[in-house]
């Protein structure tokens, strides 16, 4: 992969590295919100604060994860270790990177693994 293509993938991921952080920030705030309790919530209240919590730390694990993904890229790019497949080290197609620029596998090892046979 040459140098302007890699600077391509570069901006990409460092723009979604900063979605996920800027999401990540909201997701923070709102937990901050509305873990304010002042008592005047009825049960039905409670319940839907409680489902919105485990749903805002469930998101929170995601975006980590996410994060991971993004991360092991720009550092992939660096390394101009980018673009090849961490399983079978064959080189990624470019329309799987431009869809998802973080992708960690081709697509007949990303199927595996989700299958469960790729460790």
């Amino acid at each position: 992969m040459d140098k302007k293509q890699l600077e391509k993938y570069r901006k990409k991921l460092v723009e979604k590295r900063r979605d996920i952080l800027d999401e990540f920030r909201k997701n923070v705030n709102y937990r901050k919100e509305s873990a304010a309790d002042d008592g005047t919530q009825d049960i039905a209240d409670k319940a839907t604060m409680a489902y919105n919590k485990e749903f805002l730390f469930s998101l929170a694990d995601s975006e980590r994860d996410m994060l991971q993904l993004v991360d092991e890229a720009l550092s992939k790019v660096d390394t101009k270790d980018f673009g090849f497949c961490s399983s079978c080290q064959n080189e990624i197609k470019q329309t799987r990177l431009d869809a998802v620029p973080w992708a960690r596998y081709c697509i007949t090892c990303q199927e595996l693994q989700e299958q469960g046979l790729l460790e």
